[in-house]
């Protein structure tokens, strides 16, 4: 009974309060916490959509101001790497650097081949270390002699296995 009421209290005082949402909510915003928010547009590289919502670069430092005022003049005064810096404000990635593939898969595979690895390790450990030897009811002489045992006892005559044993000639049917 004690230790009931000591639980019950330790909850309405201590527990609880750790536990409960509105403490939750209070300490996370004691925290900085970046928040995307979802209601505005946002940058993404993606082959199915070339033209993204908003540029890339948002906030432009001196430089990046000056180039973008050279835009709006004519193209052919702006050399090549003018032109990509350009480029670059407004897209991260190119299509062929978006296309481009990762070595991700050899880490997967990689891990894949460690776990398997790990895994017949294992097993390997458990056959030698863990089970023992196999009893001696499987052996052949053992289930042969088991076999004989249950056809002399007639288990099962009409449909299971003394059904299949002709008992006249002593083979099987």
């Amino acid at each position: 009974m004690l230790s009931s009421r000591a639980l019950v209290r330790g909850l309405q005082c201590g527990l609880w309060r750790r536990v409960s949402t509105s403490s939750g909510a209070w300490a996370a915003h004691s925290h900085d916490v970046d928040m995307i928010d979802c209601s505005v547009p946002q940058y993404n590289n993606r082959l199915d959509t070339p033209l993204p919502d908003v540029p890339f670069v948002r906030n432009l430092n001196p430089e990046q101001k000056k180039l973008k005022e050279k835009e709006n003049g004519p193209w052919t005064q702006l050399t090549k790497e003018e032109k990509l810096a350009i480029y670059r404000l407004t897209h991260e990635l190119s299509y062929p650097e978006m296309r481009k593939g990762s070595k991700e898969w050899m880490t997967v595979l990689g891990g894949v081949f460690f776990f398997l690895g790990f895994t017949g390790l294992l097993v390997w450990w458990q056959r030698v270390y863990v089970y023992g030897d196999v009893p001696h009811t499987l052996s052949p002489e053992w289930v042969e002699q088991q076999t004989q045992r249950m056809i002399d006892m007639r288990v099962n005559p009409v449909h299971g296995f003394s059904h299949k044993w002709d008992y006249e000639k002593k083979q099987w049917k």
